[in-house]
């Protein structure tokens, strides 16, 4: 099994990162895995941790329509170009958060998708040198209120309500170019989603070094690379779970705003 990086809290409220053991212990590491953190003289117990999402990223930059089969089914052509927009890393949530429906929409959608974990400091670097900057990957699901996002002329506030980025559960160093991605609703066995990541438009290696071209990428910042076709309506209490071979599983449910509590 690839080892999985994960970020967690103690219960006196401590974030640390560390390495996930299989008896589900967290070797603590001293800094984030990407700012070579070594392991430190500390193993948390299972009942001693919460699971977070994975890295706390300086920001969020997404690809819209980055599936043939995804542009299809929104009725607009495959962009010539990485379409790109930003989530706020407000939006970031760990597995088996909920994920809240804003009173302000009437249609919210999930996207399962694969999301790069930056590495290195990154600017106008070729899609060569982008492989040594993409440090690994994880599960996201960009959650989208689809109505809003039809109603205004940009994304930010389609994209960009609180609990609007599951992410996680953990980081894998490695991934299979033809990994499955999987999306599934509640008990339903046949999924929503499925495709090989293979088949993206823009490579991983491609859309890091086009974002580099615009803007640097810091160390944990998230790329999110497009879903595939097969996106749909949320309802509140609904269970979606976003699994990618080789990485894993991340699950969240649909509330309603009155049932968070701060």
């Amino acid at each position: 099994m690839a080892q999985r990086y994960v970020r967690v809290q103690d219960l006196q409220g401590r974030i640390y990162y560390g390495l996930l053991q299989l008896n589900q212990n967290v070797q603590v590491l001293d800094a984030p895995p990407w700012l070579q953190g070594q392991p430190m003289d500390l193993e948390l117990a299972p009942e001693c941790y919460q699971l977070l999402a994975p890295c706390a990223p300086s920001k969020i930059v997404a690809v819209g329509k980055n599936y043939v089969d995804h542009a299809a089914e929104m009725g607009t052509p495959v962009p010539k170009e990485p379409l790109l927009f930003l989530k706020p890393s407000t939006a970031i949530i760990s597995t088996s958060t909920a994920i809240v429906y804003p009173p302000q929409s009437q249609r919210v959608d999930y996207e399962g998708e694969l999301a790069l974990i930056i590495g290195d400091r990154t600017s106008n670097c070729t899609p060569q040198e982008a492989d040594n900057k993409i440090w690994g990957y994880t599960i996201a699901n960009d959650v989208t209120a689809r109505d809003l996002q039809q109603k205004d002329n940009q994304w930010t506030r389609a994209k960009g309500f609180d609990t609007f980025c599951p992410l996680g559960p953990w980081i894998v160093r490695e991934l299979n170019a033809a990994a499955t991605l999987q999306t599934f609703l509640n008990d339903n066995i046949v999924p929503v989603q499925s495709t090989s990541i293979e088949r993206m438009v823009f490579s991983p290696n491609f859309l890091v070094a086009y974002i580099s071209q615009i803007m640097t990428l810091l160390p944990g910042d998230v790329i999110l690379t497009g879903t595939p076709s097969g996106v749909g309506a949320l309802q509140i209490g609904d269970r979606i779970r976003v699994e990618i071979e080789g990485i894993g599983r991340l699950e969240n449910t649909v509330v309603a705003p009155a049932t968070v509590i701060s």
